[in-house]
């Protein structure tokens, strides 16, 4: 449910996994067409809805109340695909669960999703195993948290990715301003990536803040 930038990423994957059968895609735009879905299976109707064993939500966060209350059916499994949003911004009418993607999704990029971490929470056992199962069909690296972990985890996601993307693109508006090639700095972003990902980032930190350098920061 859904044709953003997300849900392009599943349907995808979903497509070119041989034990997952995507049996409708729902688009607020009736002429949308989305690659490798025939038209007959895309519908923009809540009531042309069919029988699925998992609906996936998979809108902006403050989009997800409103969409899952207008679904017309009652005790079905529906997850959403936010790293934000609670459980239970799902309305109770029907079970609940949670099918997140730790990723940044651009729609000119591909995922591994193999490497993707995906995080499953559900309100019922049963419902928690077959989005187990669903997760553990694109990724090596599956994990069941609870909703007050995942909120954490993606407010650290927003340092790690946002801020730091943000920040890169500070330092590119620096040099464009001076006509300077911003790919000179390409093997400092990367260093500095890599050396996080094999220590604690604290003890990486290197600068003029860190050698308390106050005429280089008074320069800034």
């Amino acid at each position: 449910i859904g044709a953003g930038n997300v849900a392009q990423h599943l349907i995808s994957t979903f497509l070119s996994t041989s034990n997952i059968e995507i049996v409708q895609v729902f688009a607020r735009n009736s002429a949308t067409t989305i690659d490798g879905i025939a038209p007959h299976k895309i519908t923009s109707s809540y009531s042309a809805l069919q029988d699925a064993d998992v609906y996936i939500i998979a809108v902006s966060d403050d989009a997800i109340p409103t969409v899952s209350e207008q679904l017309p059916f009652e005790n079905r499994l529906v997850v959403h695909t936010s790293g934000a949003a609670p459980l239970d911004s799902l309305n109770y009418k029907n079970r609940k669960g949670v099918f997140y993607p730790l990723q940044t999704f651009s729609f000119e990029r591909e995922v591994d999703w193999s490497e993707t971490p995906l995080f499953v929470e559900a309100s019922h056992a049963d419902d928690l195993a077959l989005l187990t199962v669903l997760a553990n069909s694109l990724s090596k690296r599956v994990y069941q948290y609870s909703s007050k972990q995942r909120q954490t985890l993606h407010l650290a996601a927003v340092f790690a990715c946002n801020f730091s993307n943000y920040c890169y693109d500070m330092a590119k508006q620096i040099v464009d301003a001076e006509q300077v090639d911003f790919s000179l700095l390409f093997p400092l972003i990367v260093e500095t990536a890599n050396k996080v990902t094999v220590s604690d980032p604290k003890l990486m930190q290197t600068g003029p803040a860190m050698r308390q350098d106050q005429n280089i920061l008074q320069m800034h």
